[in-house]
């Protein structure tokens, strides 16, 4: 008669064992499969489309409720950026480091300075007066500083920037911008066509500097660097 040694007896049939690791195998492929699929599940450009969509639908607000119209149309990207990383088709936020931050700082100082210079007068203060009708200082404060990046930000460059090139990123940002700022100066585009398309040359080399300082020094760089480009080329120029 052949004994079990103890080690035999903690351990189990070897056929147990067998059959319990086969289960936690499956158990992890399981939950693999179910995250890749929540992660598949999400379309961030349906969310595009959805948002873009809201924001021509409420064209009839303006112009007496252009802040309206903008909460709607920003909180629309924002809750598209939350329900994908609620999902787990977003990539998480890591700890940053300091000098990335100071990087997005100087970036946007650098975007925002020569535009201050050489178009403040003739093309930003009559711009930003046309694209903010009727709003307060402290109501565009909040605008620009919160709501604006933090959706923007999330969505185009948190969100978009991981399945798409950064270019492309670029260009839907701005295609974005145009859908929500034009119809709200609507004379100044049909009247002033190169002051139209100088605008559109400013907020494409915006969105491109915040997918670049995205792709070269992470999510909050980017978000810092909208904040202080916003500061400077719509804010100021609206005081």
């Amino acid at each position: 008669m052949i004994e079990e040694s103890p080690r035999d007896l903690a351990n189990g049939p070897p056929e147990i064992e067998s059959r319990e690791d086969e289960a936690i195998g499956a158990s992890e492929n399981e939950s693999a499969s179910s995250a890749q699929y929540r992660g598949a599940a999400s379309d961030p450009i349906f969310g595009f489309m959805i948002a873009a969509a809201l924001s021509v639908g409420l064209t009839p607000l303006l112009p007496d409720n252009a802040d309206l119209r903008y909460t709607l149309a920003w909180g629309a990207l924002s809750g598209v950026s939350v329900l994908s990383w609620l999902l787990g088709s977003m990539e998480r936020i890591g700890q940053e480091r300091p000098e990335n931050i100071g990087w997005g700082l100087l970036y946007g100082l650098l975007l925002g300075i020569p535009f201050m210079v050489f178009l403040r007068q003739p093309i930003l203060e009559p711009a930003a007066a046309q694209m903010f009708p009727g709003m307060t200082a402290g109501s565009l404060l909040a605008f620009l500083v919160f709501v604006m990046p933090i959706s923007e930000t999330l969505f185009f460059r948190g969100l978009l920037q991981k399945q798409l090139p950064f270019w492309v990123v670029g260009a839907l940002a701005t295609l974005w911008n145009v859908v929500l700022f034009f119809p709200v100066m609507w004379e100044t585009v049909i009247r002033l066509h190169i002051v139209t398309a100088v605008i559109v040359v400013i907020l494409l080399l915006m969105n491109m500097v915040f997918v670049y300082v995205r792709e070269r020094n992470g999510l909050a760089a980017a978000w810092v660097c909208q904040i202080v480009a916003n500061l400077i080329i719509l804010y100021v120029p609206f005081l």
